[in-house]
């Protein structure tokens, strides 16, 4: 084993990682995993069925090219030696022959394995078999590895976090060591993501996060999406709900996602009954806003003209690929309407828009809200239908069906914008809310005073006031704009913290401002798509 090791795992003088070598995934993955539709119910015809299906209804060219299995597929021991096997009654072909079927007609192949000592099903682990599985799954043709976290055995004096970590890194070293690395799917996040209802911070979360983009290519941060019934037997009820609440952790973790690194909020689950044709859509539109890996889990053969249609659009496709690998942030949110946008690389501007009521409605959205000039013309063409109209000041949203999702492009001469939305504490949820006579963070409702515009100078400003956000003596204040007073400039860091640059303080909920902690719940900010990262970390 250590001879074929050492032929298949070449040394190289730097070691990279995903956001350090985005060409290993320069846009986020395409393709189909089994989980969330057949969880245990699959075999090797469900495979060459969902290539065969995938090519023959135009996915393959849309460019979902990857096919990954997702656990169950192991025997139940590995072999003499210690390599895996795989389940020669559900393989009977093998996966080495299932690979070369799958490559012959354009696809990539990924697999599933468990940092723990057993996966989430019952089969052979990896922990303490790394480089040997590793091998085992560059010999058999393997792309791409999706790595889960469950039965993990953490070593004495390891935290669980640090222990994630340490085992999520060896696996990205073997990887950086290869000549050709697999794309890397980590869960890690996911084992600490929150469940307020039991866990009483977030700090684990979030360090996790810290590292996860130079571990691997992507990584699922919260639960599963809700799967379709036990191994394939429906279980109606819940579908939405589930999409909602991966979306919610999603929109949390706009900061770590760029080129070469997606944040992963799970499968797209296009045929399951309970959910409406605007529901499903919204899901493809939304997760393409966020620049999300757009992986389905449903049964492909039998998939409608109407689903391949919206699965295969073009333009939404290429938001999701877009080359600046953005994550849509929110613009606002008010209870019925939810806004998100971020800039494309041709220059344009995406503005994607939610109706999370009950209702069929309308709404009217300012362009300055999308960070756009108010007064400039614009060309909005909405990535459904194609079609184009021309904008000033507002953009008019006409009868929006109940959870449905409408998304466009908007384009000028002038290719300019400023990053634009809310500023809200990643915990709590709550907003940033500024007026002349107060500042600090309450529900969020969709105000002006809580839509806020960050300039290149680290300013910051309310659209319902002509004033900059000001720290002094520790409380926050909204004061005229002076962009030569450090007390009006604020940093934004990868940890989520928003510092003034004069004092080196906190912007704090509930205490105004305070000294920097370390992931502190209440000094954990989502800013507007487009702001820049500071590498200022002034932790005490």
């Amino acid at each position: 084993m250590l001879s074929l090791i050492c032929a298949l795992l070449i040394h190289l003088s730097h070691v990279s990682a995903s956001i350090e070598d985005p060409s290993i995934s320069p846009t986020p993955p395409m393709g189909f995993n089994n989980w969330a539709r057949f969880e245990c119910a699959l075999n090797e015809s469900l495979f060459t069925a969902t290539a065969d299906a995938m090519v023959s209804k135009g996915l393959l060219a849309a460019g979902y090219n990857r096919i990954n299995i997702d656990d169950c597929w192991f025997s139940n021991y590995r072999a003499e030696n210690g390599s895996l096997q795989w389940n020669s009654t559900l393989f009977p072909n093998g996966i080495i022959w299932l690979g070369q079927y799958l490559h012959e007609r354009g696809f990539k192949i990924g697999i599933y394995e468990d940092a723990g000592n057993m996966t989430c099903g019952g089969y052979p682990g990896s922990q303490g078999h790394e480089h040997e599985d590793a091998a085992t799954f560059v010999s058999w043709g393997i792309d791409y590895l999706k790595l889960d976290g469950c039965n993990v055995v953490i070593q004495k004096g390891r935290t669980n976090e640090e222990q994630f970590k340490a085992l999520y890194s060896l696996w990205h070293e073997i990887f950086s060591n290869m000549t050709s690395p697999l794309v890397f799917s980590q869960s890690a996040p996911a084992y600490f993501s929150p469940d307020f209802q039991t866990v009483q911070n977030n700090t684990d979360w979030y360090t996790v996060m810290d590292w996860i983009p130079t571990t691997g290519e992507l990584a699922r941060h919260s639960d599963d999406i809700k799967v379709y019934g036990t191994n394939g037997h429906w279980e109606p009820g819940g579908h939405w709900d589930s999409i909602m609440a991966n979306y919610g952790f999603e929109v949390r973790l706009a900061r770590y996602q760029k080129c070469g690194y997606y944040n992963d909020p799970d499968f797209l689950i296009v045929d399951f009954p309970d959910l409406t044709i605007e529901e499903k859509k919204s899901h493809f539109a939304l997760w393409a806003s966020f620049s999300a890996p757009l992986i389905i889990s449903s049964y492909i053969p039998d998939l409608t003209q109407e689903e391949v249609a919206y699965l295969t659009n073009k333009e939404i496709i290429a938001v999701d690929q877009d080359a600046l690998c953005l994550q849509a942030t929110l613009v606002s949110q008010d209870g019925n309407w939810d806004v998100l946008t971020k800039d494309l690389a041709n220059g344009d501007r995406l503005l994607t828009v939610l109706n999370r009521g009950e209702e069929t409605s309308s709404t009217k959205i300012s362009l300055e809200r999308v960070g756009l000039d108010p007064d400039e013309i614009y060309t909005a063409k909405d990535l459904w239908t194609g079609s184009t109209k021309t904008v000033q000041g507002t953009i008019s949203l006409r009868n929006i069906i109940s959870h449905a999702t409408a998304i466009f492009r908007l384009s000028s001469s002038s290719l300019a914008s400023t990053p634009t939305g809310m500023i809200f504490n990643t915990f709590s949820m709550k907003c940033l809310t500024g007026t002349p006579h107060s500042v600090g963070f309450s529900n969020c409702t969709g105000t002006d005073s809580q839509v806020w515009q960050v300039s290149t100078s680290g300013l910051i400003s309310p659209l319902s006031a002509q004033m900059c956000l000001a720290e002094e003596d520790g409380y926050l204040s909204l004061t005229d704009c002076n962009i030569s007073s450090q007390y009006q400039q604020w940093n934004y860091t990868i940890s989520g913290n928003l510092i003034n640059r004069a004092s080196g303080v906190c912007v704090t909920e509930s205490r105004g401002t305070t000294r920097c902690g370390y992931e502190k719940d209440n000094q954990v900010f989502a800013l507007p798509s487009g702001v820049e990262l500071s590498d200022d970390t002034r932790i005490i």
